[in-house]
């Protein structure tokens, strides 16, 4: 063979070395592409028929989906007994019941005794007249008694000294200080606006609902008097809910949260367009639990700004960049979040063996499940418990995280991001104690007027959102401690007016 036709031959290698890399090239791009299409169907699927639960049932271990299918060929056993009524009562775990008298024990009791008519009380042997002897215990009924209504009319008596008026022919006269009104010039007592307060902002009942229960009582109430008496209503416990501001800025850590609220009428804005409702909670190791919400007309985070500039402590949120401008927080981040950027990028039915984002999402479930072990220690135990057995997880976690290459402009670029960015914030709570692993309190504590936004949907204009804001302060504080929101409202409303609009700090206190 001639060098030419060497040269040839090389050139022709060559040449099909270099199509071959280029056809690889494209290949390894198309099986990108192909993924990528594959996961966005996979997650539309998932948004439109599957589980939103974050529960962590949702990733299968490696081999689990198989067993979907053939569980009974593997898992039979011909020589397994036969479950009897004493294994099946013990492999079903129950919840304890409540005992009857612990459910009843705060409601009054009423005692009805069957008895014999008059007629009925002589022996049918001798006629001799019948003796009671004792009392048989039969049941125990729930009885309600519909709401009542009353009007409650207020005199003034006077009262004159005679004998002043016998010697002098002039009488000195005395009369009781008037109850001031709550509402001048109308029918609402402490009780019907805390009633009202209570049934739109705790039990989620629009206005125009109310409208027609309080019809049913026979009473006509509509619906722009009862909203009167929620914002005028509101005025006065305005002083209170400042109190309670500065009282969760004291503390040494704040949740904080916010959602969407439409509200109509607010100046240079649509009536389409989006305000929003703040929250912030106190920390669950705080004695004193508030839970502060406050209407803004934005999502600036110049409004956290303004209202934490003096607070040092830390500060629990999601990944909104707005609360870094809060000056002197420690900014501590929220892993529920963290896991459901990485529930969001996995296809359904992902495994750890399949998912780079299951991966992730089991080692967020690891980390809960360490916290629940340290449930009911103090915030020192807690502290050195997550040094001792939560940093070596955290610190596998980090190792994994910066070894991924996620395709660009996947969900799971998007769930790498967030953990990356959020890197500093998401390990804050390694160093307190009294930090949570999430922002779950100021969640719950935002979720009723999540929930009861569904019922009402906007607010009619601005005063109506911060009337808003300050009832549902008061009520989710009320309920963080324990009390009875109407009892708490009702007696509030009652005291709070002797003292004036501008109450002595140690009686709001």
């Amino acid at each position: 063979m001639s060098e030419q036709e060497i040269q040839e031959l090389l050139n022709t290698v060559q040449e099909l070395t270099a199509s071959v890399k280029e056809l690889t090239e494209e290949n390894a791009r198309l099986r990108k592409k192909l993924d990528r299409m594959n996961e966005l169907l996979l997650l539309a699927q998932q948004a439109r028929f599957g589980q939103s639960s974050e529960k962590r049932e949702y990733v299968l271990k490696g081999g689990e989906q198989m067993r979907l299918f053939n569980e009974a060929e593997q898992l039979q056993d011909p020589k397994a007994p036969e479950p009897t009524q004493e294994t099946l009562v013990a492999a079903h775990t129950r919840k304890p019941k409540r005992p009857l008298d612990e459910l009843l024990k705060d409601l009054p009791v009423k005692k009805i005794v069957l008895e014999l008519g008059e007629d009925q009380r002589r022996c049918d042997t001798c006629g001799s007249e019948l003796t009671p002897i004792g009392e048989k215990f039969l049941r125990r009924e729930l009885n309600v008694i519909p709401r009542q209504v009353e009007v409650i009319e207020y005199y003034t008596r006077t009262y004159a000294c005679k004998p002043c008026e016998e010697k002098t022919g002039y009488a000195n006269f005395y009369t009781v200080e008037n109850v001031p009104p709550l509402l001048k010039h109308s029918l609402a007592s402490p009780s019907s606006v805390a009633n009202v307060m209570t049934q739109k902002y705790v039990d989620g009942i629009p206005l125009y609902r109310q409208e027609q229960i309080w019809k049913r009582d026979g009473i006509a109430l509509s619906r722009a008097t009862l909203a009167n008496w929620v914002i005028q209503g509101s005025k006065w416990l305005k002083p209170l809910v400042r109190r309670m501001k500065a009282s969760l800025t004291e503390g040494a850590v704040i949740h904080a949260d916010e959602t969407v609220v439409q509200v109509h009428k607010e100046e240079g804005k649509e009536n389409t367009s989006e305000s929003r409702m703040w929250v912030y909670t106190s920390g669950p190791f705080e004695r004193r639990q508030v839970r502060y919400f406050e209407y803004q007309p934005d999502r600036s985070g110049k409004h956290s700004a303004a209202l934490l500039k003096e607070f040092e402590g830390r500060l629990v949120t999601d990944g909104y960049a707005g609360y870094d401008q809060v000056p002197k927080a420690t900014r501590c981040g929220c892993w529920a979040h963290m896991r459901r950027k990485w529930r969001e990028a996995m296809p359904r039915g992902a495994t750890s063996s399949t998912s780079k984002a299951a991966i992730g999402y089991e080692y967020c479930n690891k980390l809960f499940a360490l916290e629940r072990k340290y449930e009911g220690y103090s915030p020192k135990q807690r502290q050195e418990m997550r040094q001792a057995q939560t940093e070596p997880v955290l610190d596998a976690y980090w190792t994994w995280v910066e070894k991924l290459d996620p395709e660009p402009g996947s969900k799971l670029e998007d769930a790498v991001k967030y953990a990356r960015n959020q890197k500093q914030a998401l390990n804050a709570f390694l160093r307190y104690g009294d930090v949570e692993i999430s922002n779950n309190l100021a969640e719950n504590a935002i979720r009723p007027f999540v929930v009861g936004r569904q019922n009402w949907l906007f607010c009619d204009t601005p005063r109506g959102a911060e009337a808003s804001a300050i009832v549902y302060s008061l009520v989710e504080t009320a309920k963080a401690n324990n009390v009875e929101p109407f009892a708490y409202l009702s007696l509030v409303l009652d005291e709070i007016r002797w003292l004036g609009k501008t109450p002595p700090a140690v009686e709001l206190e």
